[in-house]
């Protein structure tokens, strides 16, 4: 997102009364559509504003890989019931209510959750959530509309999206032919899946 962009939506952020405890901004969109990188962004820039404003992947709430196995899922890490739906929005809930909230993080390269990594305190009075699935219109994950906020979508091309998948596996280790399957196997399917399903966000953007 280039810079005018990106400040015209961190002043809209700015101005928010929160319903809650803290503003609750999500950021959402298929895989490899740029979540993170602009979730990071506006907490540079809401922080640089002093606005005291912190960053809350939703990855940390993917079952683990036992349990995935266990339930004939692994094949399919990343669809909406490889994740702790329920336990995520109870965290959201938690976050627009109370002072502390303590909450789990995702490492991508040992491919596992990890547990009590990040900690939301009195002094953080906004977050800025991003996933996949943040406006999406099946449950549990529905119940998250009430909770934002502000909702934005990332929409980005299905081309664009397999380039940079690809690119993603083969930096993980796999062949480009391994990564091509990978990507058209199951994150275009995730991502097809978002894209259908998703709605009543707040504001549409396009990912540089």
């Amino acid at each position: 997102m280039n810079q005018d962009r990106l400040q015209t939506l961190v002043d809209r952020i700015s101005e928010i009364t929160p319903n809650g405890r803290r503003s609750l901004i999500a950021i959402s969109g298929p895989p490899a559509s740029g979540k993170s990188r602009l979730a990071a962004q506006v907490v540079d820039a809401l922080n640089h504003r002093r606005k005291a404003a912190v960053l809350v992947p939703m990855d940390g709430f993917h079952l683990d890989n036992t349990i995935l196995e266990a339930r004939g899922l692994l094949a399919r890490k990343g669809a909406p019931e490889t994740f702790d739906g329920q336990g995520f929005v109870h965290a959201i809930r938690r976050m627009r209510d109370e002072d502390d909230v303590i909450l789990p993080t995702f490492d991508r390269a040992a491919d596992l959750s990890i547990a009590g990594a990040i900690n939301i305190g009195p002094q953080d009075l906004i977050a800025v959530v991003e996933g996949n699935y943040l406006c999406f219109e099946e449950p549990p994950w529905s119940d998250l509309a009430d909770l934002w906020d502000l909702s934005i979508y990332i929409d980005v091309p299905e081309q664009v999206l397999l380039d940079r998948l690809i690119k993603r596996w083969v930096k993980y280790g796999l062949s480009p032919a391994d990564a091509e399957m990978r990507a058209r196997s199951n994150d275009l399917a995730n991502a097809q899946r978002i894209s259908n399903a998703s709605g009543g966000y707040d504001i549409s953007v396009t990912s540089d």
